[in-house]
């Protein structure tokens, strides 16, 4: 395969730009769905699970994931077929995904005990693995599709931007339309007959993204680099892939996934509970909040590119995280010290909102930049390994944090446990002094793993200079590899000239 895939393609059109965003929408749908905050108590609250046994199962359902996630990776990486390396998983994924997260809201009613937890389990298995066939080679076309250090950005802005408005609509959409409290649905966020309907809209939302933004790029895939036909040893393969998964880069970013994980698997398994129990807020108001404070990614389309010519990927980075960090923890601080106005005060919601708003802005900016910045990775090691490993470098970049936002949720249901929190508790029902211990309890944790994360991210190592030289490197490899090809071919001509019979 050339190290150089982009001598003699043409810029993207907008077009392309726009459809290979579209497919993040199955992606938000998905986590939204999958994520602590709705599915936490789903199984807890609705179901009835223990949150103990709900925390454990998202965390093998993600562990699980993670140990297939690589292999998914690495065989789009190695697979040829006519219609090149990714499309045909991204294709293959789009029923599979949507069925699963389907059955997954919709268990049988006689269903109680171990048997529910195990239906559960193994839909959710299904449903992320689904999703991976899709979102590894998917998310691998960023650094395919173009090699310019700013244009990258600029791709992993689309992905964000419709990943995010796809998660925000999504939960809107429950939270207004399908466990709104009405005289006919009385029972607001454990209303289960709600999640089973949301689920049919979700699903049909997931299989139409898919689908529109493979087929979308299809007309890329002549365009995309091919992997090499030559058959390669199991200990070269091996070798290869320990070479691109030590990338000191690749380690920085994951380390960071590690850290950073941790902490966003509790903050998503416990915000419902925040919302309803600590705020007071019903769900027609929380479920106001992601959507509106997903008015971030919109702003962060515009703010990523030009932040990381003028600043670079990495400081720009830390700096954003780092605001993130205080902006997401003031408000829970700020009522913590009593300087926050008392529940049902028309101050708390514009508060939450503009703290969102401004939270999401700065966090999915620095998210952006940390997806182009895996894109970088590709060409760092390819310089070292002789191959592209697009789609290995994704999904080992995913791999930890689905461990640790696995370890994450559990933890929530740890916490959950630790103060004694009650089943099927209505808003209103459990008392100020226990959600203040939860808080007590959640804050420091998740700060300190934030901080952590954003520390170990900042011995990532390319910037601009380096990745122009990683270019120029595997341009040079690519040049000296086609002459040699031409002297090959050459000497061969050579030795067949005296077998020509003249006519």
């Amino acid at each position: 395969m050339s190290l150089d895939p982009f001598l003699h393609r043409p810029p993207l059109r907008l077009q392309t730009k726009l459809s290979y965003g579209a497919g993040s929408v199955a992606y938000g749908v998905a986590f939204a769905g999958l994520s602590g905050a709705v599915l936490q108590i789903y199984l807890n609250q609705v179901l009835g699970l223990p949150a103990l046994v709900v925390g454990a199962a998202i965390m093998v359902s993600l562990m699980a994931d993670a140990v297939i996630d690589p292999l998914i990776g690495q065989w789009s990486d190695r697979v040829r077929t006519r219609w090149g390396r990714r499309h045909p998983f991204m294709y293959a994924s789009a029923v599979p995904a949507a069925g699963f997260f389907f059955l997954l809201w919709n268990a049988p009613r006689n269903l109680s005990g171990s048997a529910l937890i195990a239906f559960t389990l193994a839909l959710m298995i299904a449903v992320r693995v689904s999703v991976s066939f899709y979102e590894i080679p998917s998310n691998a076309l960023t650094p395919e599709l173009t090699p310019s250090y700013d244009g990258r950005t600029t791709l992993q802005s689309f992905r964000w931007f419709f990943g995010i408005i796809g998660a925000a609509l999504i939960i809107l959409i429950l939270n207004l339309v399908f466990l709104r409290t009405s005289a006919h649905n009385h029972l607001g966020v454990l209303n289960r007959e709600g999640y089973a309907h949301w689920a049919a809209l979700a699903s049909v939302v997931m299989f139409v993204s898919i689908i529109v933004s493979t087929t979308g790029t299809h007309n890329q895939i002549r365009y995309l680099p091919q992997p090499g036909r030559e058959t390669k040893s199991l200990r070269v393969t091996l070798r290869e892939m320990r070479l691109t998964l030590t990338n000191p880069s690749l380690i920085a970013l994951m380390s960071g996934g590690i850290l950073g994980g941790v902490g966003g698997g509790i903050r998503l398994g416990l915000s419902i509970y925040l919302y309803t129990h600590f705020w007071a807020l019903d769900p027609s108001q929380f479920g106001l909040l992601v959507p509106l404070g997903s008015v971030g990614s919109i702003l962060a389309v515009f703010l990523a590119p030009p932040l990381a010519r003028r600043f670079g990927k990495k400081p720009a980075m830390i700096g954003l995280f780092l605001v993130s960090v205080a902006t997401e923890a003031g408000p829970l601080f700020l009522r913590l010290v009593g300087l926050m106005p008392p529940n049902g005060s028309p101050w708390i919601m514009p508060i939450l909102i503009g703290d969102g708003i401004v939270t999401s802005t700065v966090a999915v900016v620095g998210f952006i930049l940390v997806g182009s910045m895996v894109a970088d990775v590709v060409e760092d090691a390819a310089v070292k390994t002789g191959v592209r490993s697009e789609g290995l470098l994704y999904a080992a970049n995913g791999l930890v944090p689905k461990f640790t936002t696995g370890i994450g949720a559990f933890i929530a249901g740890v916490l959950l446990t630790m103060v004694h929190f009650p089943a099927h508790a209505m808003k209103g029902t459990v008392s100020p002094e226990l959600m203040r211990h939860l808080v007590l309890i959640y804050l420091p944790i998740t700060v300190t793993m934030s901080l952590l994360s954003i520390a170990a991210l900042s011995l990532y190592r390319i910037d601009r200079r380096k990745h122009e030289h990683n270019l120029e490197t595997l341009r040079e490899a690519a040049a000296t590899a086609l002459a040699g090809h031409g002297v090959e071919a050459v000497a061969a001509g050579e030795a067949a000239a005296p077998m020509i019979t003249p006519t």
